[in-house]
């Protein structure tokens, strides 16, 4: 009977032993609750590190997005050669290279962050800076009890991952059109101009050039051509201005909270007096990424779920904003700063900074339409979410019910900021809604 009881006691106990654990693991942090191979908390710090940096160099929105697509494929790429349920953009992509397995001592994980900052460092400036990060965000799996000789094989097949990504890279036609010739100012009735206050050169004007992931090419979504421009007060394209006009002097509150959060110019010009300084910001991709980076961690998505996440929204700002520029240095249409100061009202100002690129269409309207079709096929319609990214910007939290409603608020902000006609924010969702489809279409991650 004794040893009955005690074998009743001690499976009791166990039990009891086993649900302490499960309830503890439940109700852990993130970084606590899932083992360190299948963990994101790494990746997300990967992230935020890549972020700081590209603010920090002030890179322009389509060569940001350059970067954010490369390093991400660069982890993706890691983890799915050890795991037969991720899909390799080998197959996927045109010439993209076959990844060998993993070795046995090779952590997936630990070599997915080192794919990724070896990869990011080739495309930055600050390469110190990000390097320094990434000794910070590798040391969390020194706590985890990974041994020496994991983190040397992961290190090694990050790098072996990292430098046959970087190869195809260096095919993408960045580098030649780093070579071509600036920008010419067309001086026709209704094309670009610079605006002030810095009067910049025209950004990337030849960014069509460079080879998309999923589009067939830089043209393959083509938005409607943009309204005839006109100075006869009875065009369509004049009302088009008088609707930025009027909207600019009597926006409300929320509508200028609205322009504000969406802003992500990362060529802010401050001027005071003959003293001109930048501040920097993030751009429209890297808002759309930390976006991406809040529902992974609010869904306690795994690294595996985050990575195919980030790639493939990554993909599709980078192939919106190709599928952009390709439009913006067809149609070459003036902005409505300029044409509203030269024929309606000279000393009308937009509410934001007017970046240093043709009008149509809107980028913002691309990308975003964009991201929020790709991350809507992950997390579901009216997935609800607080934007926290631009806190440290001096902006409060918004709450969007949808990545739609999401998208929507980014696109009429730029009516709002008075920087964009209302075409070029319609025709520019239509065509962000298009990239997105396609991406989502040609790249399957997961099987």
């Amino acid at each position: 009977m004794k040893s009955l009881l005690m074998k009743k006691i001690l499976v009791i106990v166990l039990f009891l032993a086993i649900a302490g654990e499960l309830f503890s693991q439940a109700s852990a942090p993130l970084n606590k609750r899932i083992s360190y191979t299948t963990d994101a908390y790494p990746l997300h710090r990967a992230q935020k590190a890549l972020t700081d940096v590209i603010v920090h160099d002030i890179f322009s929105p389509p060569v940001a997005s350059r970067i954010y697509v490369y390093a991400n494929m660069a982890a993706f790429e890691c983890l799915a050669a050890g795991d037969h349920n991720l899909g390799s953009l080998h197959g996927q992509l045109s010439k993209f290279p076959a990844i060998p397995a993993p070795g046995k001592e090779v952590v997936s994980s630990v070599a997915a962050i080192h794919a990724f900052f070896n990869t990011a460092k080739q495309l930055v400036f600050s390469e110190k800076r990000l390097m320094d990060s990434a000794a910070a965000v590798l040391k969390w799996y020194k706590t985890k009890s990974v041994g020496p000789k994991q983190l040397a094989a992961s290190e090694a097949y990050g790098k072996l991952v990292s430098d046959s990504i970087l190869k195809w890279v260096a095919a993408d036609n960045y580098k030649e059109t780093r070579r071509m010739k600036r920008y010419n100012l067309l001086k026709q009735p209704g094309t670009w101009l610079p605006t002030p206050p810095g009067y910049m050169a025209a950004i990337e004007p030849h960014w069509n050039k460079i080879r998309p992931i999923a589009l067939d090419s830089a043209a393959q979504c083509k938005p409607a051509p943009p309204t005839r421009f006109a100075t006869d007060s009875s065009s369509a394209f004049y009302k088009e201005a008088i609707e930025v006009w009027q909207t600019g002097k009597q926006l409300s509150t929320e509508q200028i909270a609205i322009a504000s959060f969406w802003d992500c110019n990362p060529f802010f010009l401050n001027t005071q007096g003959h003293l001109n300084f930048a501040t920097k910001k993030i751009s429209p991709g890297g808002h759309w990424m930390l976006i991406t980076a809040l529902v992974c961690r609010q869904k306690l998505a795994d690294i595996k779920t985050s990575a195919a996440a980030y790639t493939i929204v990554s993909a599709a700002i980078f192939d919106g904003f190709i599928s952009c520029w390709d439009e913006k240095y067809r149609s070459h249409l003036v902005r409505p700063e300029t044409f509203i100061n030269s024929n309606i009202d000279e000393s009308w100002r937009p509410l934001l900074q007017t970046p240093p690129f043709p009008e149509y269409p809107s980028g913002h309207s691309v990308i975003s339409t964009a991201a929020a079709g790709v991350l809507t096929s992950i997390f579901g319609d009216n997935f609800a979410f607080d934007d926290s990214t631009e806190l440290e910007y001096g902006l409060p939290v918004r709450h969007f019910r949808s990545f739609k409603e999401a998208c929507d608020e980014a696109a009429i902000s730029r009516l709002y900021g008075g920087i964009h006609y209302r075409p070029a924010i319609e025709n520019g969702q239509t065509q962000g809604r298009q990239v997105g489809e396609i991406v989502l279409q040609k790249l399957k991650l997961n099987r």
